[in-house]
Protein backbone atom coordinates (compact mmCIF):
# COMPACT_ATOMS: atom_id res chain seq x y z
CA UNK A 1 0.00 0.00 0.00
CA UNK A 2 1.95 3.39 -1.62
CA UNK A 3 1.92 5.69 1.36
CA UNK A 4 2.34 9.01 -1.18
CA UNK A 5 -1.34 8.71 -1.72
CA UNK A 6 -3.54 10.89 -0.21
CA UNK A 7 -5.64 10.17 3.71
CA UNK A 8 -9.45 9.13 1.74
CA UNK A 9 -7.24 7.30 -1.27
CA UNK A 10 -5.26 5.43 1.37
CA UNK A 11 -8.19 4.14 3.23
CA UNK A 12 -10.28 3.55 -0.18
CA UNK A 13 -7.15 1.47 -1.99
CA UNK A 14 -7.42 -1.08 1.40
CA UNK A 15 -8.02 -4.81 -0.23
CA UNK A 16 -10.06 -7.77 1.51
CA UNK A 17 -6.40 -8.81 2.53
CA UNK A 18 -6.07 -5.75 4.21
CA UNK A 19 -9.32 -5.57 5.86
CA UNK A 20 -8.43 -8.94 7.58
CA UNK A 21 -4.54 -7.50 8.77
CA UNK A 22 -6.94 -4.87 10.16
CA UNK A 23 -9.34 -7.06 11.95
CA UNK A 24 -6.55 -9.16 13.41
CA UNK A 25 -4.60 -5.66 14.67
CA UNK A 26 -7.39 -4.72 16.43
CA UNK A 27 -7.40 -8.25 17.89
CA UNK A 28 -3.32 -8.11 19.08
CA UNK A 29 -3.75 -4.70 20.18
CA UNK A 30 -6.49 -6.26 22.79
CA UNK A 31 -4.60 -9.17 23.33
CA UNK A 32 -1.04 -7.58 23.82
CA UNK A 33 -2.07 -4.09 25.30
CA UNK A 34 -5.34 -4.57 26.64
CA UNK A 35 -6.64 -2.07 24.62
CA UNK A 36 -10.11 -2.74 23.34
CA UNK A 37 -10.65 -0.48 19.83
CA UNK A 38 -12.72 -3.16 17.89
CA UNK A 39 -15.82 -0.92 18.99
CA UNK A 40 -14.35 2.29 17.36
CA UNK A 41 -15.66 3.54 14.24
CA UNK A 42 -14.03 2.06 11.75
CA UNK A 43 -13.28 5.22 9.27
CA UNK A 44 -11.64 6.93 12.45
CA UNK A 45 -9.64 3.33 12.96
CA UNK A 46 -8.64 3.90 9.26
CA UNK A 47 -7.76 7.28 9.34
CA UNK A 48 -5.68 7.60 12.20
CA UNK A 49 -3.87 3.84 11.30
CA UNK A 50 -2.76 5.67 8.30
CA UNK A 51 -1.36 8.63 9.89
CA UNK A 52 0.47 6.73 11.79
CA UNK A 53 2.07 4.57 9.44
CA UNK A 54 3.17 7.48 7.68
CA UNK A 55 4.84 8.60 10.31
CA UNK A 56 6.21 5.19 11.40
CA UNK A 57 7.11 5.10 7.26
CA UNK A 58 5.24 1.15 7.36
CA UNK A 59 3.61 0.45 3.79
CA UNK A 60 0.98 -1.80 5.36
CA UNK A 61 -1.16 -3.11 8.01
CA UNK A 62 0.93 -6.54 7.84
CA UNK A 63 3.87 -4.69 8.23
CA UNK A 64 2.58 -2.62 11.30
CA UNK A 65 1.08 -5.71 13.20
CA UNK A 66 4.87 -6.85 13.00
CA UNK A 67 6.29 -4.12 14.21
CA UNK A 68 3.83 -3.17 17.34
CA UNK A 69 4.26 -7.03 18.14
CA UNK A 70 8.11 -6.77 18.26
CA UNK A 71 8.71 -3.16 19.43
CA UNK A 72 6.35 -1.08 22.21
CA UNK A 73 7.83 2.15 20.88
CA UNK A 74 5.67 1.61 17.45
CA UNK A 75 2.35 1.02 19.91
CA UNK A 76 3.37 3.39 21.76
CA UNK A 77 3.13 5.90 18.96
CA UNK A 78 0.03 4.23 17.50
CA UNK A 79 -1.57 3.90 21.03
CA UNK A 80 -1.06 8.50 20.50
CA UNK A 81 -2.55 8.65 16.98
CA UNK A 82 -5.78 6.46 18.14
CA UNK A 83 -6.54 8.25 21.70
CA UNK A 84 -5.70 11.72 20.09
CA UNK A 85 -7.67 14.49 21.98
CA UNK A 86 -8.81 17.99 20.87
CA UNK A 87 -10.96 20.56 22.83
CA UNK A 88 -10.61 23.46 25.00
CA UNK A 89 -11.69 25.10 28.09
CA UNK A 90 -15.58 26.04 28.11
CA UNK A 91 -15.92 24.65 24.08
CA UNK A 92 -19.84 25.31 23.03
CA UNK A 93 -19.90 28.33 25.60
CA UNK A 94 -23.39 27.52 25.54
CA UNK A 95 -23.21 24.03 26.69
CA UNK A 96 -21.37 25.64 29.94
CA UNK A 97 -23.73 28.19 30.72
CA UNK A 98 -26.76 25.72 30.63
CA UNK A 99 -24.81 23.66 33.08
CA UNK A 100 -24.56 26.95 35.15
CA UNK A 101 -28.46 27.88 34.86
CA UNK A 102 -30.27 24.16 34.57
CA UNK A 103 -27.90 21.79 35.82
CA UNK A 104 -26.13 22.41 38.72
CA UNK A 105 -28.46 24.98 40.94
CA UNK A 106 -30.37 20.79 40.51
CA UNK A 107 -27.10 19.11 41.80
CA UNK A 108 -26.48 22.15 44.67
CA UNK A 109 -29.23 20.78 46.56
CA UNK A 110 -26.99 16.84 47.17
CA UNK A 111 -25.20 17.04 49.64
CA UNK A 112 -22.12 15.86 47.78
CA UNK A 113 -22.54 15.72 44.18
CA UNK A 114 -20.66 13.57 42.27
CA UNK A 115 -19.44 14.61 38.30
CA UNK A 116 -17.44 12.33 36.25
CA UNK A 117 -16.08 13.76 32.80
CA UNK A 118 -15.58 10.58 31.25
CA UNK A 119 -12.89 10.67 28.39
CA UNK A 120 -11.58 13.77 29.64
CA UNK A 121 -8.33 14.12 26.89
CA UNK A 122 -5.80 16.68 28.30
CA UNK A 123 -8.57 18.52 30.92
CA UNK A 124 -9.68 21.43 29.40
CA UNK A 125 -13.40 20.13 30.11
CA UNK A 126 -12.41 19.19 33.84
CA UNK A 127 -11.42 22.64 34.42
CA UNK A 128 -13.45 24.24 33.29
CA UNK A 129 -16.26 22.76 35.17
CA UNK A 130 -13.77 22.80 38.36
CA UNK A 131 -14.54 26.64 37.73
CA UNK A 132 -18.31 26.64 36.88
CA UNK A 133 -18.45 24.43 40.65
CA UNK A 134 -16.48 27.30 42.36
CA UNK A 135 -18.21 30.27 41.51
CA UNK A 136 -21.41 28.53 42.41
CA UNK A 137 -20.12 28.42 45.51
CA UNK A 138 -19.85 24.09 45.14
CA UNK A 139 -16.55 22.81 44.62
CA UNK A 140 -15.66 22.28 47.95
CA UNK A 141 -18.90 19.59 48.24
CA UNK A 142 -18.19 18.15 45.13
CA UNK A 143 -16.01 15.44 43.48
CA UNK A 144 -14.86 15.39 40.22
CA UNK A 145 -13.85 12.06 38.74
CA UNK A 146 -12.07 12.65 35.39
CA UNK A 147 -11.09 9.49 33.05
CA UNK A 148 -9.00 8.72 29.92
CA UNK A 149 -7.83 5.90 28.35
CA UNK A 150 -4.96 7.53 27.65
CA UNK A 151 -2.19 8.15 30.89
CA UNK A 152 -0.08 10.41 28.84
CA UNK A 153 -3.35 12.91 28.48
CA UNK A 154 -4.13 12.40 32.03
CA UNK A 155 -0.77 13.07 33.56
CA UNK A 156 -1.30 16.72 31.60
CA UNK A 157 -4.78 16.75 32.73
CA UNK A 158 -3.64 16.66 36.33
CA UNK A 159 -0.52 19.32 35.98
CA UNK A 160 -3.12 21.95 34.57
CA UNK A 161 -0.87 23.61 32.60
CA UNK A 162 -1.90 24.85 29.16
CA UNK A 163 0.00 26.55 26.43
CA UNK A 164 -0.14 30.48 26.74
CA UNK A 165 -1.43 30.94 23.15
CA UNK A 166 -4.90 28.68 24.07
CA UNK A 167 -5.97 31.92 26.45
CA UNK A 168 -7.39 34.13 24.50
CA UNK A 169 -10.13 31.38 22.91
CA UNK A 170 -10.17 30.24 26.66
CA UNK A 171 -11.17 33.57 27.99
CA UNK A 172 -13.58 34.37 25.21
CA UNK A 173 -15.75 30.90 25.90
CA UNK A 174 -15.61 31.72 29.45
CA UNK A 175 -17.38 34.97 28.82
CA UNK A 176 -19.71 33.33 26.92
CA UNK A 177 -20.37 30.82 29.30
CA UNK A 178 -21.13 33.33 31.52
CA UNK A 179 -18.13 33.58 33.91
CA UNK A 180 -18.60 35.68 36.89
CA UNK A 181 -15.01 36.83 37.55
CA UNK A 182 -12.01 36.93 34.73
CA UNK A 183 -10.37 33.80 33.72
CA UNK A 184 -6.77 35.02 34.34
CA UNK A 185 -8.33 34.99 38.09
CA UNK A 186 -7.59 31.06 38.21
CA UNK A 187 -3.90 30.56 36.35
CA UNK A 188 -0.72 32.47 36.52
CA UNK A 189 1.63 32.35 33.61
CA UNK A 190 5.27 30.75 33.83
CA UNK A 191 7.71 29.80 30.94
CA UNK A 192 4.90 30.25 28.32
CA UNK A 193 2.18 28.35 29.99
CA UNK A 194 -0.66 28.57 32.23
CA UNK A 195 -0.44 27.28 35.03
CA UNK A 196 -4.08 26.91 36.73
CA UNK A 197 -4.58 26.99 40.20
CA UNK A 198 -3.84 23.92 42.06
CA UNK A 199 -7.09 24.71 44.20
CA UNK A 200 -8.99 23.60 41.25
CA UNK A 201 -7.84 20.22 41.13
CA UNK A 202 -8.38 19.39 44.99
CA UNK A 203 -11.84 18.03 44.15
CA UNK A 204 -10.60 16.09 41.16
CA UNK A 205 -9.32 12.52 41.23
CA UNK A 206 -7.69 11.74 37.52
CA UNK A 207 -7.77 7.94 36.50
CA UNK A 208 -7.41 5.96 33.62
CA UNK A 209 -10.73 4.16 32.62
CA UNK A 210 -11.36 2.11 28.85
CA UNK A 211 -15.73 2.97 28.18
CA UNK A 212 -14.80 -0.26 26.00
CA UNK A 213 -13.90 -2.43 28.63
CA UNK A 214 -14.23 -1.40 32.33
CA UNK A 215 -17.23 -1.09 34.28
CA UNK A 216 -19.08 1.80 36.26
CA UNK A 217 -17.02 2.65 39.80
CA UNK A 218 -19.39 5.19 41.68
CA UNK A 219 -22.88 6.43 41.63
CA UNK A 220 -22.64 9.94 39.63
CA UNK A 221 -25.44 12.89 39.96
CA UNK A 222 -23.93 13.95 36.35
CA UNK A 223 -21.83 12.75 33.81
CA UNK A 224 -19.83 14.81 30.60
CA UNK A 225 -18.91 12.90 27.79
CA UNK A 226 -18.63 15.04 24.96
CA UNK A 227 -17.39 14.40 21.43
CA UNK A 228 -16.02 10.77 22.39
CA UNK A 229 -19.12 8.90 21.27
CA UNK A 230 -18.03 9.94 17.52
CA UNK A 231 -15.36 7.56 17.24
CA UNK A 232 -17.37 4.79 18.33
CA UNK A 233 -19.60 2.43 16.28
CA UNK A 234 -23.10 1.86 17.29
CA UNK A 235 -23.53 -0.85 19.15
CA UNK A 236 -20.48 1.10 21.47
CA UNK A 237 -22.28 4.26 21.65
CA UNK A 238 -25.21 2.11 23.03
CA UNK A 239 -22.75 0.19 25.49
CA UNK A 240 -21.49 3.59 26.47
CA UNK A 241 -25.09 5.24 27.22
CA UNK A 242 -26.35 2.20 28.78
CA UNK A 243 -23.53 2.39 31.52
CA UNK A 244 -23.90 6.41 31.91
CA UNK A 245 -27.79 5.43 32.39
CA UNK A 246 -26.73 2.52 34.93
CA UNK A 247 -23.99 4.63 36.50
CA UNK A 248 -26.22 7.80 37.25
CA UNK A 249 -28.64 8.44 40.42
CA UNK A 250 -32.16 8.59 40.14
CA UNK A 251 -32.81 11.43 37.54
CA UNK A 252 -28.98 12.20 37.20
CA UNK A 253 -28.22 14.41 34.00
CA UNK A 254 -26.30 13.21 30.78
CA UNK A 255 -24.08 16.10 28.91
CA UNK A 256 -22.91 15.20 25.08
CA UNK A 257 -21.25 16.49 22.71
CA UNK A 258 -22.74 18.69 19.87
CA UNK A 259 -22.59 16.14 16.97
CA UNK A 260 -23.64 13.14 19.65
CA UNK A 261 -27.20 11.84 20.47
CA UNK A 262 -28.86 8.81 22.10
CA UNK A 263 -31.77 8.32 19.87
CA UNK A 264 -29.53 6.17 17.74
CA UNK A 265 -27.94 4.16 20.32
CA UNK A 266 -30.78 1.48 21.68
CA UNK A 267 -30.41 2.83 24.88
CA UNK A 268 -33.35 6.43 24.14
CA UNK A 269 -36.12 5.46 26.31
CA UNK A 270 -33.50 5.72 29.28
CA UNK A 271 -33.23 9.46 29.03
CA UNK A 272 -35.14 12.17 28.28
CA UNK A 273 -34.41 15.99 26.81
CA UNK A 274 -33.70 18.38 29.25
CA UNK A 275 -31.53 21.19 27.51
CA UNK A 276 -32.23 20.03 23.58
CA UNK A 277 -30.23 22.98 22.05
CA UNK A 278 -26.67 21.81 23.87
CA UNK A 279 -27.20 17.81 24.30
CA UNK A 280 -28.13 17.86 27.77
CA UNK A 281 -30.29 14.75 29.08
CA UNK A 282 -32.00 13.57 31.97
CA UNK A 283 -32.43 10.28 33.15
CA UNK A 284 -36.17 9.40 33.08
CA UNK A 285 -37.90 8.21 36.24
CA UNK A 286 -39.39 4.94 34.96
CA UNK A 287 -35.57 3.80 34.96
CA UNK A 288 -34.17 4.87 38.21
Amino acid sequence: MSMTLGEDQLIRAWDAHEEAAFTALLDDIYNLHDHDFRGYSGAFLRRRLSLAMSRLEIGSVDQLRARINSDPRVFSTVFQHLTVSVSEMFRDPQYFRSLRDDVLPILKTYSSPRIWVAGCGAGEEVYSIAILLQEMGMLECSLIYATDINPLALRTASLGIFPVANLPAYTLNYRAAGGEATLADYYHVAYGTAVFDRQLRRRIVFAEHSLATDAIFSEMQFVSCRNVLIYFNREMQGRTINMFADTLCHRGFLGLGAREGIAVTGAAARFESFVKPVKIYRKTPEFY
